[in-house]
């Protein structure tokens, strides 16, 4: 398969995953960090980090910007480098512990955003350990979300190109 219907096909997932996030779903239910690892690992360095930001911006204009975006677009881009590792080190295993990593990651680099901008919390140990605290529970879905679009966006495209190869529907 080349490398123009690999982009392709990596860029109508990332797309599709993107337009997830403007229908309901569980708070933190959402394809961010997946996209953000995925394009890292499928994309080259010039669009490992510029498609999966792009389309957080996108849907971040349509849904409405926040204070804390800075520090959602930073978890964001540091995922896109825990992607670039993994891009060597594909396996079950590697995937799933990049998945876990990213999702802890969001939610202490997001969470001490919340503290650091926000006015519901004091600013000492006691209010960020207290702004970690009422996060928790959010995190469940954050870890449901990373793990199912993991699954689905590298399933897929898995898949595809795995079955378009084996047709010899493109040639490599």
């Amino acid at each position: 398969m080349n490398s123009y219907v690999r982009y392709a096909v990596a860029f109508g997932l990332i797309f599709v995953a993107a337009l997830s996030r403007l229908v309901p779903h569980p708070l933190n239910f959402t394809p961010i960090a997946a996209m953000a690892l995925f394009g890292a690992v499928y994309f080259n360095k010039r669009f490992a980090f510029i498609v999966p930001i792009a389309a957080l911006a996108i849907s971040d204009y349509i849904l409405g910007f926040y204070t804390e975006m800075y520090f959602v677009y930073a978890s964001f881009i540091l995922i896109g480098f825990i992607g670039l590792w993994l891009k060597n080190r594909k396996s079950i295993f590697t995937v799933g512990g990049t998945t876990l990593a990213s999702s802890v990651l969001f939610f202490v680099v997001t969470n001490f955003g919340v503290w650091l901008t926000g006015t519901m919390y004091t600013k000492d140990i006691a209010g960020l350990t207290e702004c970690y605290v009422a996060a928790i529970p959010f995190f469940r879905n954050t870890l449901a979300g990373d793990f199912f679009y993991v699954a689905v966006l590298f399933g897929v495209y898995e898949l595809v190109v795995r079955y378009a190869e084996k047709r010899n529907v493109v040639k490599a």
